[in-house]
């Protein structure tokens, strides 16, 4: 796609609502190509969400590094810095239960206004999330801690 397409795409986009951000993700595994290939993998899936759109990825080169694992004595490592836009905040909340950025900054728009079922959409995600977490840890119960001061 040329610059200018890409450009028109990210502008109409942005004045239909949606929100510029940009994140890293980092892959961590044995094996230097493997390593490379699950994080593409990665990233094409996510691209591929309809209310995602990925319009720069900077893959970094995989490295060797100490594996956080007693019994695997290396381990690499690759990152991938992404800006993208997202259809709302929800998708924002979507992408981080499920593709797991190490980090992820909103770069647009700097004030958004958030409706009651914006906000209602986004716990059900997350409840969802906690319920298969509990689901797939044979029935972990979650109990509440005291509030906060």
């Amino acid at each position: 796609m040329e610059d200018k397409d890409l450009q028109d795409q990210i502008n109409k986009k942005m004045k239909n609502g949606w929100i510029k951000s940009r994140m890293m993700m980092e892959v961590l595994a044995i094996d230097p190509k493997k390593t490379k290939e699950a994080l593409e993998k990665h990233v094409e899936k996510m691209a591929s969400e309809d209310s995602i759109f990925v319009y720069r990825k900077d893959f970094k080169e995989v490295i060797e590094t100490a594996s956080p694992y007693r019994d695997i004595p290396k381990a690499y490592s690759a990152i991938v810095e992404l800006e993208a836009l997202t259809k709302d905040i929800d998708t924002l909340v979507f992408i981080v239960m499920n593709y797991g950025p190490s980090s992820i900054e909103i770069l647009e728009p700097e004030k958004m206004t958030i409706d009651a079922g914006e906000i209602q959409g986004m716990l059900v995600s997350i409840s969802t999330m906690l319920h298969r977490f509990a689901a797939s840890s044979g029935g972990l119960m979650i109990k509440a801690r005291d509030k906060p001061q």
